[in-house]
């Protein structure tokens, strides 16, 4: 068997039971996009409850007084410079009343000398929101860093989460990992709803949700990736998006309507446990049983797709042993194997790199779309449902130019869109400038988003697929950790703080992004070996080109061996 028969050995299996078949429209529509959906609600809902309404001190003792509530706050709350450094009243402080609380009011007067912290609690604004998890616990003033850290920690558990899961999707299989990501988003979002007056608890149940956050969307997204056909990948990855679009627009839209944060975590959270109730179309990956030589199970889960897909074929294990390479199974250590050729450990850091930039700027962005003023659902909403059409001209770029040059351009474009945004982001009579040129950072963000993750799709092979996506997560959470911390600053400091950051960061990933391999119409590395190799013949300037590397002939050949078995697919069930 040449090394081209080889290589595609796998491929030619999965067309003769049917890679573009019912079996995996219903999978897709089922665990891409509606799972995903929920899935992304419960990754970003803590966004939301977390979000900080506007409030000042509450200063008792108006019913006292014939004053309206904003004669009252005119008279009891300072003025101080806020982050783009216009004068407005304070947050955080107050006058200290009990100096003339026993005089008649027109003889009140206060200096900067009479300034002190909130004494009585807080007033908020309950224009948009009955009850946020700050308001709930006043998170806010000298309390403020409390909610930054909550979504630092959850970047921990992302970390935590990716590192372990990542490699068990890969050592125990795809299928598995599902089901424990599903059991512990659960129980993490219904134990921070029961915790958050105990901050120290609520911190562990925050970071519990977050350890399989990446894994429930992996392990469907690997299963189909490693069941359709090549010229479905993108199509895939697409379909991923356009679930994760749905949910993260139609979430605040449900806070909106609830307006309480305990009935809004349920409500996006609870429906992720009805996908574990459904396992028909939750199979274990055929190509990695393969890839693990468990050929038993490979053939059942093969024959499971061939009747769904209503192919009249019937794999048995001998088939597969003939089939398939007759090769020792790879010694691979995990994520220690993504560095063990230079190639391949090159194309790592490089994704790395890719991840991490993009993570960290998609998500200071999604932070700082509730703390803009004004509607702060729709807010959300704009900003979220820009990413459909990103993801769309994502789409067609990759399958034209290829995925090297859409995720490298896109970062340009990001890049140099920030230079505008510092410039404007103090003026307040340009905040529809500033928005405009925000939306287009996050349309880029969201091509640069789908073009790395269908890069670290392909280029890493079967037995470390899981593995490698996990640790671009990893260090991509592990260096997000400071995004809270960035939008702290722009939110406390100067405005223009997070893009002079961001500007930097997309340019790194500019860079890193150009010097990738391409992967559009490139078969999937099945093993180290092949990854190991992975773009050594690429030219730097030149545009992907299709190569058909399936014939007509393997097909008929590879039937010719099913039909010399003679076993027919009656008897195949009953055993």
């Amino acid at each position: 068997m040449s090394e081209d028969h080889e290589d595609a050995a796998f491929d030619k299996i999965m067309e003769l039971v049917g890679n573009d078949g019912k079996f995996q429209r219903v999978f897709n529509n089922i665990y891409n996009v509606v799972l995903v959906s929920f899935a992304s609600m419960s990754f970003m809902n803590i966004v939301m409850v977390l979000n900080e309404p506007d409030h000042t001190c509450h200063v008792p003792g108006r019913e006292n007084f014939s004053m309206s509530v904003d004669e009252w706050m005119n008279l009891t709350i300072p003025m101080e410079q806020d982050n783009r450094g216009i004068m407005s009243k304070s947050q955080c402080k107050m006058y200290n009343i009990s100096l003339f609380e026993n005089l008649p009011i027109d003889q009140w007067s206060f200096n900067e000398n009479d300034i002190i912290s909130c004494q009585y609690g807080y007033d908020y604004n309950k224009t948009w929101y009955e009850r946020t998890t700050v308001s709930d616990q006043d998170w806010i003033c000298d309390k403020a860093l409390y909610q930054t850290n909550i979504f630092a920690w959850h970047r921990v558990g992302e970390v935590i989460g990716t590192f372990c899961f990542g490699q068990l999707g890969d050592t125990i299989g795809r299928r598995p990992v599902f089901y424990l990501s599903a059991l512990f988003i659960l129980l993490g979002r219904i134990m921070t709803t029961l915790t958050a007056s105990i901050y120290f608890i609520y911190v562990i149940a925050s970071i519990m949700s977050m350890l399989t956050s990446m894994s429930i969307f992996l392990s469907p997204l690997i299963i189909a990736m490693e069941t359709s056909k090549e010229e479905d990948r993108a199509k895939i990855a697409m379909l991923q998006c356009i679930g994760w679009t749905i949910g993260i627009s139609v979430m605040p839209l449900v806070f909106w309507a609830v307006r309480d944060w305990v009935w809004f975590l349920m409500i996006t959270t609870l429906p992720i446990g009805l996908f574990t109730l459904y396992p028909k179309y939750m199979i274990e990956s055929p190509r990695w049983l393969a890839t693990k030589r468990y050929l038993t199970r490979c053939a059942n889960e093969l024959n499971r797709i061939a009747k769904i897909n209503g192919k009249k074929i019937v794999v048995t294990e001998k088939m597969l042993v003939e089939m398939l390479p007759n090769e020792k199974v790879e010694e691979v250590y995990g994520i220690a194997s993504l560095f063990t050729g230079w190639r391949l450990a090159k194309n790592t850091i490089l994704i790395i790199i890719c991840w991490t930039n993009v993570s960290t700027t998609y998500y200071v962005l999604i932070l700082n779309s509730t703390r803009m003023g004004g509607n702060p659902f729709l807010s959300f909403l704009y900003q979220s449902a820009i990413e459909l059409p990103a993801f769309i001209v994502g789409r067609w770029m990759g399958d034209r130019i290829g995925r090297r040059f859409s995720n490298a351009l896109a970062f340009l474009g990001m890049s140099i869109a920030c230079i505008p945004a510092a410039i404007v982001a103090r003026d307040i009579e340009s905040e529809l400038t500033l928005t405009i040129i925000v939306v287009f950072i996050k349309f880029c963000t969201s091509i640069t988003f789908f073009a790395v993750n269908l890069q670290s799709m392909e280029i890493y092979p079967t037995c470390l697929r899981q593995s490698g996506i996990a640790v671009g997560s990893i260090v991509a959470n592990s260096l997000a950790v400071f995004g809270p911390y960035i939008v702290h600053l722009g939110t406390q400091y100067d405005v223009r703080y997070p893009y002079f950051v961001l500007g930097g960061l997309c340019f790194m990933g500019f860079c890193a992004a150009m010097f990738l391999p391409e992967t559009l119409h490139h078969k999937l590395p099945n093993t180290l070996h092949e990854a190991k190799k992975f773009g050594k013949e690429q030219k730097f300037w030149a545009l992907p080109k299709k190569s058909k590397h399936l014939k007509e002939e393997d097909l008929e050949s590879l039937q010719k061996l099913n039909n010399n078995n003679n076993i027919n697919f009656e008897n195949n069930q009953k055993a």
